[in-house]
């Protein structure tokens, strides 16, 4: 005897905007909705939502369990230098009584190496150096602002070139910062040897330790971004913009706590928190982007 029932219809996968628009709520708040049960499955490195489902979903029928933190996800911690950015972001998250997220202090490149081992939930990163994946896992990139990097120094130091930093005491940073990175290539450029540049330099751990050293007299220049400079009551020599965010593994972008920062920084308070500080365009703060490559 044949099946005369109807055959089920198959599935309508949806995007995020989509199911924004079918519950006339703001993408935003689609994430928000996740945490509270709303039912969505992974699809490459995006959510995809049944609209059966979503639609059962907002009428009051038995959902999905509420998304949370797998039992094998990484501390609340966040790698990073200590940039004002990263300061702004936990000062709104502290004022929105936001998952509690802790800091570590590393440089672009330690950050990683925590990141990959497991031992934190994301790494400050610097926009043209953020590797597409990490371990054979691919990451997510959280846009924070672009940042200005470059030199501190006492008002009143005219610094003409670069290379006149070489034979000064000079306030640096190690090879595996990012900004180490961005100087060693304009000394370069200038035809200057990095290591004669840093003959008399000592190294300091984050760019508030730098600046530091210059305010207090240990140093003449210090290599740091306009944000410290302008916080120390410095001078400042730009030498590069920059992109400046966040990377997660993709696979912890519905960790409750992952949710909760990017709801931070695409909100307008962060924004203005940063407009506060010198040497940042917050414009684009909260796009999120995939397989973000190194050129």
């Amino acid at each position: 005897m044949g099946n005369d029932a109807p055959p089920r219809r198959p599935a309508t996968l949806l995007t995020t905007h989509e199911v924004a628009a079918l519950l006339r709520v703001h993408p935003k708040h689609v994430y928000r909705l996740l945490k509270r049960g709303l039912p969505a499955r992974r699809v490459g490195d995006e959510w995809r939502y049944d609209e059966a489902d979503v639609l059962a979903w907002s009428r009051g029928a038995p959902a999905a369990a509420p998304v949370e933190a797998p039992a094998t996800s990484p501390p609340p911690l966040l790698a990073a230098n200590g940039d004002l950015a990263i300061e702004a972001l936990f000062d709104e998250g502290r004022d929105r009584s936001a998952p509690l997220v802790g800091f570590v202090l590393a440089d672009h490149a330690t950050g990683l190496v925590g990141l990959e081992r497991g031992a934190v939930l994301g790494a400050g990163c610097h926009g043209d150096h953020v590797p597409a994946s990490l371990g054979g896992e691919r990451l997510a990139w959280l846009h924070l602002a672009v940042r200005e990097l470059g030199l501190a120094h006492r008002k009143g130091l005219r610094l003409r070139r670069l290379s006149s930093i070489a034979g000064r005491r000079l306030a640096s940073r190690p090879r595996t910062a990012g900004i180490r990175h961005h100087i060693d290539e304009a000394l370069s450029r200038e035809g200057v040897e990095p290591d004669r540049a840093y003959a008399h330099a000592k190294e300091y751990r984050s760019h508030r330790d730098a600046v530091m050293a210059v305010a207090r007299g240990d140093a003449e220049i210090a290599l740091a971004s306009r944000a410290w400079a302008a916080h120390a009551g410095l001078g400042f020599t730009p030498v590069v913009a920059e992109a400046y965010g966040l990377v997660f593994r993709a696979e912890h972008l519905g960790d409750p706590r992952v949710l909760a920062l990017c709801e931070l920084v695409q909100s307008g308070k962060y924004r203005a928190r940063l407009a506060h500080h010198a040497g940042y365009d917050a414009t684009s703060a909260g796009q999120m982007q995939f397989g973000r490559s190194i050129p």
